[in-house]
């Protein structure tokens, strides 16, 4: 991130540079340098918690668009339960805390400033126990008590000449706020390695306060360490790409782990593992999934072949093709619109587009309508050709574009990928089904070959050692829970 230009009385802004604003930048710290109540630090803070709320509204609404929420109350349920009781153990009480868990299997948590806070499925698949959880929970509410997001943001400001801190003098300039706040990227700002470490520190003091078994946070971080051998395989970034390594901070919370009786402490791993009984493992196929390039969607009933050769990505509200050199773009969306025409009305009477051939089209026996483009951008002309094709009263939009000068070299590869569109009818494909956790019983101590004979996955030894938090070749304890994985795979094209 960028850092603040000059130098002010903030003890813990980093400032360098230019003298003309010495004197802004003198004035705004002394009025917004404050003593954070989680730290006990200096910060440098132009960001006022009305707008840390504001902006974590409006984020957590593009989030749950974005990746969707996972399916299952009570899990929510339990989940916002522990978060709610850690939060109110913080110095931030106060805020609207939100606890949710997104619906996808990469290994992550993150938090959004004013108190929103997400784990996904992939990242509770993964844990062995409550307290683990209150951990993961306790570290993401650590990154809001301390501010962490707000202070880069104002550092960002600060960067930026006066430029936010000149809205909030000049109220008319505010409604140009949310274009320059695009750019902040607030949902995946990458905190220094100062921050992350102060928010293992914060994160053990709730879990703490709460009764949680701190040791526990250090199983989160062999869990961690073990995962960093794997692909997070999601839509979102993992938890690891944004942290410090878990060997490091495993050796510094466990440094300041207070010693305590066990007794006198919250684990409630079986109650824990209880809960992820029948969750959704890995990618959910009903969402979608690719066999090579082609994309079959069994829920909605359709499929599209991708260019070969593209980079795809299903996401919760587009599917995404991208081509080797990075100059191309395929793109499958669903339109707001109820008819084909007034989607393709809509699409192209944008400002700065200019439609070529269009008119109604047929494509793969459905309804649709298809049109030439080309539009102005900041760095030169795009062109492209799109298509609208109505499907058991939903309107899909199919979209390629590349710069004007290579349009003729991809109009073949778009209108095939266009074209391929169709109807699923294959029952094979029609009823797929995910992967799901079950929670076994173990009534004698058992090593992993054992348990992967006697209760067979559909995954591989390795993944089951994984979520068990076991090194391969390990046994399995008597009287405990484990899991393992069953169901799901996908037929042979």
């Amino acid at each position: 991130m960028a850092r603040a230009l000059v130098a002010a009385p903030c003890q813990n802004a980093s400032m360098r540079r230019p003298r003309p604003t010495l004197a802004l930048a003198a004035v705004v710290c002394a009025a917004a340098c404050a003593t954070n109540p989680a730290t006990g630090k200096k910060q440098l803070m132009l960001v006022s918690e009305a707008q840390e709320l504001a902006m974590g509204r409006a984020s957590d609404a593009e989030v749950v668009a974005a990746y969707g929420l996972y399916a299952d109350a009570e899990i929510q349920a339990y989940v916002d339960r522990i978060g709610q009781r850690l939060a109110a153990a913080s110095e931030r009480p106060g805020l609207p805390w939100s606890f949710k868990v997104v619906d996808d299997p990469a290994v992550n948590a993150f938090a959004l400033p004013g108190g929103f806070i997400y784990v996904t499925r992939g990242i509770l698949a993964h844990l062995g126990s409550e307290a683990q959880l209150a951990g993961v929970i306790g570290h993401e509410i650590g990154h809001v008590t301390g501010r962490h997001s707000a202070q880069q943001m104002s550092q960002q400001q600060l960067a930026m000449g006066g430029l936010l801190v000149g809205m909030v003098a000049v109220p008319e300039l505010q409604q140009y706020g949310g274009l320059v706040q695009q750019g902040l990227g607030l949902l995946f700002l990458k905190f220094g390695r100062d921050d992350e470490n102060e928010a293992d520190q914060l994160g053990l003091r709730y879990m703490t306060r709460e009764a949680y078994e701190p040791r526990e946070l250090l199983e989160v971080f062999g869990v961690l360490d073990r995962v960093t051998r794997e692909a997070g395989g999601g839509r979102l970034p993992d938890w690891l790409s944004t942290h410090p390594s878990p060997g490091d901070r495993a050796t510094r919370i466990g440094s300041a782990i207070v010693p305590g009786s066990a007794a006198d402490r919250t684990v409630n791993r079986a109650d824990y593992l209880r809960r992820l009984d029948g969750m959704v493992y890995g990618e959910n196929p009903r969402e979608g999934f690719f066999q090579a390039n082609a994309f079959l969607h069994p829920e909605l009933r359709f499929t599209l072949a991708f260019p070969r050769g593209f980079t795809t990505r299903n996401q919760k509200q587009a599917v995404v093709g991208v081509s080797q050199a990075q100059d191309a773009l395929v793109a499958l969306t669903l339109a707001a619109e109820a008819s084909v025409e007034e989607a393709a009305r809509r699409f192209l009477s944008q400002q700065g587009l200019s439609a070529g051939r269009a008119g109604r089209d047929s494509i793969g026996g459905l309804p649709a309508y298809s049109a030439l483009f080309e539009a102005a951008t900041d760095e030169g002309s795009l062109r492209g050709q799109v298509a609208f094709v109505a499907k058991d009263g939903r309107v899909y939009r199919i979209l390629g574009y590349t710069p004007a000068a290579r349009f003729a070299s991809y109009q073949g590869v778009f209108d095939a990928a266009i074209r391929s569109f169709r109807a699923l009818e294959d029952p094979r494909y029609l009823g797929v089904q995910p992967k799901r956790i079950e929670i076994v019983g173990l009534q004698q101590r058992m090593p992993l070959a054992e348990f992967a004979r006697v209760y067979p996955s559909t995954v591989k030894i390795e993944t089951i050692a994984l979520i068990n938090g076991l090194a391969p070749g390990a046994a399995l304890a008597g009287g405990d829970l484990a899991k393992r994985v069953v169901g799901g795979g996908l037929p042979s094209p």
